[in-house]
């Protein structure tokens, strides 16, 4: 590579000359490459600790700085020679320097490392010099520190990449490599201790890794656990990362700040915007600043910061809960800056279409502000349809829209388009003037109070006033309102119009696992409620599923799903109860219904960390009952509805859906505080669980209005004392009296690390169902298995990252039994298969692997999964007839050898060839060859004596695809047995003769091995003449032709049999086969694969030109 010259003070201090001329020096560096003694090891340390600039004439290998060299000599010595002065020849030489690298440049298509610096330039490619990564691994960050090596620190490099940790040091000749993949992460944590100071701890399954000494090493940190995150997405469902292409570009470079760091800082900034605002995943932060908003209802000015996005305006205070604000851009109307003042200066008055107006000040740029939002504005579509209703429509034309919708499964017509289920069957009910009815209206005239002072709808101001409103329970008219705006549903929903619609239309009739596991819950949902007992409310929970199920097949339908759909449909209509599903399960319970409730054991594994954090005497007793584990996964997946009488729980579901899960950890430590003494005294799980089974079943709400609704446990009583009542709303409060203190960060914070526990728990989970799976059927033992599947998951992890044949997640399918979820194409199998094979076959490795990765693709997908991977392995003489068979791999696989197809002539030769082939390097391969020859000399017989029992009823057939090419110096053979005899013979000599024609003094030795082996083969009953490689048999003869002997075959027992007279062959093919072994090597080898290069880490050579 060339580089721009730079003037070199210290020219001979740091270097040592290897070659010059008049004009030019060829120096390399003291402490690289051979050499160097004390001062070399002193220079090797200083440039890697330092991360030294100095050398930046960097080269892999001598190869290409001599190249250079040669090329300067030959093309500028000339030119240059006939300058007058030095400075013009200074200024040539630099100026066709930088026309050549200009030239270099112009050529690569990598777009990003324009963006990137010099600097971190030269850092990543000295990172995939040292650690050998190609060009599709990413640097994302480097950062000095100390590497604990045992007790002793070594300085030197952290690179952080798309998909590795690596590090690197060289201290006085001593030389530290180290390379983690992320996906083998298992722990990430920040610790301070007296033996390694302020450092970060990484854990895989088999060893730890510390390291410290860092400029920032939260900055380091948070990049890490953001990575490991990338990481675990690619684990669970296959997500590779993909860089952010529409990310701006920044108006400077910034000093050593890849495009990628700024990617994954975006991501990180806009992940945390969505939280907050529970806005939509494809929601994009574009700035914020520091602002004041007056609010009218407190009047007075609030400090905090102001959001912008590609579709909403929002605010949030400086002070917790004291104001958050959420505009929509298809909500505004005007925009607008209001005269400025010494008490408001720089103000932005904003206005909506439903009369409401914000107003903010003291912003920083308030010009560059109003753009953005005019921008913004747009690119926004009209959205006077955002607040339709179903129930507008119907008022204006029933009949129409009727005749029109007939024959859709859904359509505004229908009593749940229009109508909550709770509302449809109460249209009718007398009115109850009981003081139970009268609270409820007392709830409802407190929220209109709120609303005409905060505002209603989504721009509604939302303060600490309205979450006590939701702590006192939402009333039942407002209930399915409210969901909506808190968890930003209705944003959702507003942004696509119809799509509910066209989705059932699309998912209805569709027959899935899904659809027959949701047919199968459909009267298990709620079926106390009056509602689910008729068709109407089944059809509506059937629809809702059905078009989640359509929308995301990654989730597709999880039980506890159907109970939580119920009691949304309770409330809202049957669009409304779809969007709030979808804020569910994408936004607000991330990975709980997918096929392994990842979310749910994540938050299961936080809620233990709780409670030893919070209940530690509690914590240490139920760990040795096993309880936590057990109790909390239906608690957290059901939202409280499966194990809580309804009319309490929905009220659990009104808090949840304003703070989050936070609230339903805080429910949960209550109801373990409040039982503790009897939990401290069970003596076995079943105790346990009775407790809390009876404690939750008697947690009431005294102000339903509706009758109570008979809960599934309800009969849990002990003796003949009815147990305590506890008010739902007294459970609330003591939940946020003893553990209101938890923050949505910290359990943001503490959900990472269970993730990582988590889904490296259910990897290794899958591993010992493959293992336990396969015992039987091969010949592995546990720990061979074992090692097996990482390499066959590790081969397909590098794909997804890497890039392959075919894409990785077409490969991944994890709701396949984990025998078949990974799966590898051709060319990683014969990588594999080349490692790994118990045989080893010369030149004709490739095509055996293929023809066998033919015959274990049985649904000709073009993939083998590790089941058939192993089977292919594994199994050894049996495979070998049908290696030969390709032309019948089309044909369905018999059950019995009898059924087998035969084999012609043209597959036999080929037998032949691949057996001598694998014998090549056997010891014992002069015995093998003698017994090939003996084998093949009995079936050329036994065929022959078979083909004049079948002449009668068989006639020769043209088989012209399976011809061999004609030769017109071939000569015809004395005698049919002479004649298939040489043929065969002549094959195994053309076998041997592949090996290539440049050959060492190994190679000519192997010659004459070979050449003493066919005199071997000659010795036998064959014999071998002078016949030209593409001469065929043909009915017993030697002719010229292009047809076959169709006639000539033999069956895979006479094949088997004749392979059994011999016992070499049989010692061969029963012979344990040392699998360990290769499976080292394989791994070792996973570091060159990553690049194949001439040059190791020992044999980076930095010169100076």
């Amino acid at each position: 590579m060339w580089i721009h010259p730079e003037e070199v003070l210290l020219a001979g201090a740091l270097w040592v000359s290897e070659r010059a001329n008049p004009f030019f020096i060829l120096q390399r560096r003291r402490g690289h490459g051979r050499g160097g003694g004390l001062s070399g090891l002193l220079v090797g340390t200083l440039d890697v600790v330092l991360d030294s600039s100095a050398p930046n004439w960097t080269v892999i290998g001598c190869p290409e700085i001599t190249e250079h060299w040669d090329w300067l000599e030959s093309n500028l010595l000339q030119t240059i020679s006939i300058f007058d002065n030095d400075e013009d020849v200074t200024t040539f030489v630099k100026g066709k320097i930088s026309g050549i690298i200009a030239e270099e440049n112009r050529g690569k298509q990598g777009e990003e490392q324009e963006e990137d610096c010099g600097k971190f330039r030269e850092a990543e490619l000295k990172m995939r010099r040292l650690f050998g990564m190609p060009d599709e691994e990413k640097l994302v960050n480097y950062y000095s520190c100390s590497y604990w090596k045992g007790r002793v620190p070594r300085q030197g490099w952290l690179y952080l990449s798309v998909n590795h940790l690596c590090f690197y040091s060289f201290l006085l000749g001593k030389e530290v490599t180290l390379v983690v993949p992320w996906t083998e992460v298992t722990q990430l944590e920040k610790n301070a201790t007296l033996v390694f100071p302020e450092s970060i701890r990484v854990s895989t399954r088999h060893t730890e890794h510390f390291f410290s000494v860092f400029l920032n090493i939260n900055d380091t940190f948070k990049l890490m656990e953001q990575l490991a995150n990338i990481a675990m997405r690619q684990l669970l469902d296959n997500e590779a990362f993909a860089a952010d292409r529409s990310l701006p570009k920044p108006c400077k470079t910034l000093k050593n700040v890849s495009a990628l760091k700024r990617d994954l800082d975006a991501r990180a900034k806009n992940e945390r915007y969505r939280t907050m605002f529970r806005l939509t995943q494809d929601e994009r932060l574009d700035g914020h600043t520091d602002c004041t908003l007056w609010t009218p209802f407190a009047k007075m000015h609030v400090v905090g910061q102001l959001f912008i996005s590609n579709n909403y305006i929002c605010f949030n205070s400086r002070e917790e809960d004291l104001c958050q604000l959420i505009i929509p851009l298809r909500e505004v109307s005007i925009v607008e800056k209001a005269d400025s003042s010494s008490v408001l200066p720089c103000p932005v008055s904003i206005s909506t279409k439903n009369k409401m107006n914000f107003l903010f000040a003291n912003l920083k740029d308030r010009d560059f502000l109003v753009q953005r939002i005019s921008d913004f504005l747009q690119r926004t579509p009209d959205s006077s349809w955002g607040d339709t209703s179903p129930l507008s429509l119907i008022g204006h034309s029933v009949c129409h829209l009727s005749s029109v919708h007939r024959g859709r499964h859904y359509h505004p017509g229908l009593p749940t388009a229009s109508q909550s289920l709770l509302r449809l069957y109460h249209q009718n009910a007398a009115e109850d003037l009981g003081p139970k009815a009268m609270k409820e209206k007392m709830k409802e005239e407190a929220w209109k109070i709120h609303f005409s002072e905060f505002g209603r709808g989504v721009c509604m101001y939302r303060t600490a006033r309205t979450r006590e409103l939701v702590l006192s329970g939402i009333p039942e008219r407002l209930r399915g309102e409210l969901w909506l705006l808190f968890s930003g549903a209705q944003n959702e929903m507003a942004s696509h119009p119809g799509y509910y619609g066209d989705l059932v239309e699309q998912a209805m009739g569709l027959c899935s696992l899904a659809t027959e596991e949701i047919e199968r819950d459909l009267h298990r949902s709620m079926p106390e409620h009056r509602a689910f007992q008729n068709e109407t409310g089944i059809a509506a929970l059937r629809r809702v599923l059905t078009a989640y199920a359509h929308r995301n097949p990654g989730i597709g339908y999880c039980q506890a799903m159907n109970i939580v759909t119920s009691v949304l449909l309770l409330y809202c209509t049957e669009q409304e109860a779809f969007w709030l599903l979808v804020a569910l399960c994408e936004r607000m319970l991330p990975d709980y219904y997918n096929t392994r409730v990842v979310g749910a054991l994540v938050d299961q594994g936080v809620f233990e960390e709780l409670t030893r954090a919070f209940l530690p005497l509690l914590y240490e007793h139920m760990q040795e009952l096993g309880v936590i584990s057990t109790i909390s996964l239906s608690w957290f997946l059901t939202l409280f509805l499966s194990v809580m009488p309804f009319d309490s729980a929905v009220l659990l579901v009104d808090c949840f859906f304003y703070e989050g899960i936070k609230v339903i950890f805080q429910v949960a430590l209550a109801v373990l505080h409040d039982n503790m003494d009897a939990l401290l005294s069970c003596n076995d799980e079943g105790e346990a669980m009775t407790i809390l089974g009876r404690y939750l079943d008697n947690v009431v709400n005294k102000q339903t209005v509706t009758p109570p609704i008979p809960h599934l446990h309800a009969l849990l009583t002990s003796g003949d004392e009815p147990p305590r009542e506890i008010d739902i709303f007294d459970l609330i409060k003591s939940s946020y009296e003893k553990f209101g203190s938890l923050r949505s960060d910290v359990i943001e914070q503490m959900r990472f690390k269970q993730r990582l526990k988590v889904i490296q728990s259910l990897e290794d989970t899958a591993k010992r169902s493959v293992v336990r799976a396969m015992m039987t059927e091969s010949a592995f033992s546990i720990e061979e298995l074992e090692e097996l599947y990482c390499l066959f998951k590790s081969k397909h992890m590098t794909s997804c990252y890497w890039g392959s044949s075919s894409s990785a997640a077409e490969r991944h399918d994890p709701s396949l039994p984990y025998l078949e979820q990974y799966r590898i194409d051709p060319v990683q199998f014969t990588q594999l298969f080349t490692a790994l094979a118990p045989w080893v076959c010369g030149g004709h490795t490739p095509s055996l692997s293929t023809r066998l990765f033919r015959l274990l693709d049985q649904n000709q997908d073009g993939l083998v999964n590790f089941k058939e991977f192993i089977t292919g392995l594994s199994e050894h003489t049996t495979r070998l007839y049908y290696l030969r068979m390709w032309a019948k791999e089309k044909e369905l696989k018999r059950e019995t050898i009898k059924d087998l197809p035969r084999m012609n002539q043209e597959q036999f030769i080929e037998f032949c060839k691949t057996l001598y082939n694998m014998f090549s390097e056997e010891p014992l391969e002069q015995e093998l060859y003698h017994s090939i020859a003996t084998v093949a000399s009995l079936l050329l017989r036994i065929g022959e004596v078979g083909k004049k029992f079948n002449n009668g009823s068989k006639k020769s057939e043209s088989i012209d695809a399976q011809a061999l090419p004609l030769d017109p110096q071939g000569e015809e053979g004395p005698s049919e047995e002479g004649s298939a005899d040489a043929q065969v013979c002549r094959a195994l000599a053309d076998a041997q003769l592949e090996p290539a024609a440049l050959q060492t003094s190994d190679e000519e030795i192997r010659d004459d091995t070979s050449a003493s082996s066919y005199s071997v083969v000659s010795s036998g009953s064959l014999q071998c003449e002078d016949i030209a490689d593409d001469t065929v048999l043909i009915g017993g003869g030697l002719r010229q032709g292009s047809t076959l002997d169709a006639d000539w075959s033999i069956t895979f027992e006479q094949v088997l049999a004749s392979l059994l007279t011999e016992p070499p062959l049989v010692d061969y093919f029963e012979k344990k086969r040392d699998i360990q072994s290769k499976m080292a090597a394989c791994k070792a080898q996973r570091a060159v694969e990553r690049q194949i290069s001439s040059a190791s880490d020992h044999e980076i050579t930095q010169h100076s030109v």
